[in-house]
C-alpha cells in the first residue's frame, strides 16, 4: 500500500521560502508531483513529473517553484521562492503507481501573508 507524508508548510511573508517534503513508501512510479487547493478555488496541479520523464510547471509558479525527488530517501520535494499571497493552500503531494491508481498525502497548509 501506498503512503504518503507531507511536512514543511507553514507561514511565510510575501517574498519569503518554503521547502516542502513528501515522504513515499516507494520511489518507484509512473508520474509523480504536487497539487495544490486554495479555498474556493479548483484543484491546480503545481509541479509534475510525468510518465514520459518531463516536469512540467504550471504557469503561475514558474520560474519560482523547483520539483526534486531523492529517490535514495524516498522523498519529493517542492522549493517555492518569491511566494505571494496568491499561493496559499493546501499542498498535496500525489503519486500515480503502475496499475493506474493515483495516491495523495494528507496536505500541509501554506500561507503567504502580504
Amino acid at each position: 500500500q501506498v503512503h504518503l507524508v507531507e511536512s514543511g508548510g507553514g507561514t511565510v511573508q510575501g517574498g519569503g521560502s518554503l521547502r516542502l517534503s513528501c515522504a513515499t513508501s516507494g520511489s518507484i512510479f509512473s508520474a509523480m508531483g504536487w497539487y495544490r487547493q486554495a479555498p474556493g478555488k479548483q484543484r491546480e496541479v503545481v509541479a509534475g513529473l510525468t510518465s514520459r520523464g518531463t516536469t512540467n510547471y504550471a504557469d503561475s509558479v514558474k520560474g519560482r517553484f523547483t520539483f526534486y525527488r531523492d529517490d535514495a530517501k524516498n522523498t519529493l520535494y517542492l522549493q517555492m521562492n518569491s511566494l505571494k499571497p496568491e499561493d496559499t493552500g493546501v499542498y498535496y503531494c500525489y503519486v500515480l503507481d503502475f496499475d493506474g491508481i493515483n495516491h495523495w498525502g494528507q496536505g500541509t497548509q501554506v500561507t503567504v501573508s502580504s
